[in-house]
């Protein structure tokens, strides 16, 4: 049992998407509780986000890594359910209204899954009005929202007052990224928490639940 868990834990971390499947499938095959099988991922999903911030993986070994956890999650999700395992929580995320960039965002959000969150993913160019309607249907723990550019940076408050006006704003926390942004335009907007990266996007979240 340990075996197929420390080869499924390898796997994600180098990024290798067939060999997670594999181990995935292997580990439900020798009757490893999904419980255990998600813990081997997210242990190693950790330890890339460790890894990324000491500045020995970039990006682009985060992207294979997560890619590689998705693989194995879409083989795990249904056990999961069948075993009532729930989410560290759920969280809706988009970048916003009239910015199309989604590298940061995608990237975020598949760290998130990584850690165990349950990722609602509503795109690019969002509206206030989509934002709102997403709380409403999924009753997120989080709103995760995204911008890259200063002239989208506004629609970041735009949305806030959206989910205050429509009564949902202090049901959820809401977390903020993308190159322009700071702490302190997250404190003057009124949102929860920023985070640089997708590494420190998960301690933040984290830290909020």
């Amino acid at each position: 049992m340990e075996a197929v868990l420390q080869d499924l834990y390898n796997a994600v971390m180098e990024g290798q998407r067939d060999a997670a499947e594999e181990n995935v499938q292997k580990a439900l095959a020798d009757g490893v509780p999904p419980g255990e099988v998600l813990d081997a991922m997210v242990n190693a999903m950790g330890e890339v986000g460790r890894l990324f911030e000491e500045g020995e993986y970039f990006v682009p070994e985060m992207l294979i890594a997560a890619r590689a956890m998705k693989t194995g999650m879409e083989i795990l999700k249904p056990r999961l359910v069948d075993a009532d395992i729930k989410p560290a929580g759920t969280i809706v995320a988009g970048t916003v209204k009239g910015d199309l960039h989604d590298i940061g965002k995608n990237l975020v959000c598949m760290m998130l899954e990584g850690a165990g969150f349950s990722v609602v993913d509503l795109g690019t160019d969002v509206s206030p009005e989509a934002f709102v309607a997403a709380v409403k249907d999924h009753q997120p723990d989080f709103v995760a929202m995204s911008a890259l550019l200063t002239t989208t940076m506004p629609n970041m408050q735009t949305t806030i007052d959206a989910l205050q006006t429509a009564g949902v704003r202090n049901s959820v926390k809401v977390m903020i990224g993308g190159a322009p942004i700071t702490d302190n335009y997250a404190e003057k907007i009124g949102a929860d928490g920023y985070a640089p990266d997708a590494s420190r996007a998960v301690k933040l979240a984290k830290s909020l639940i």
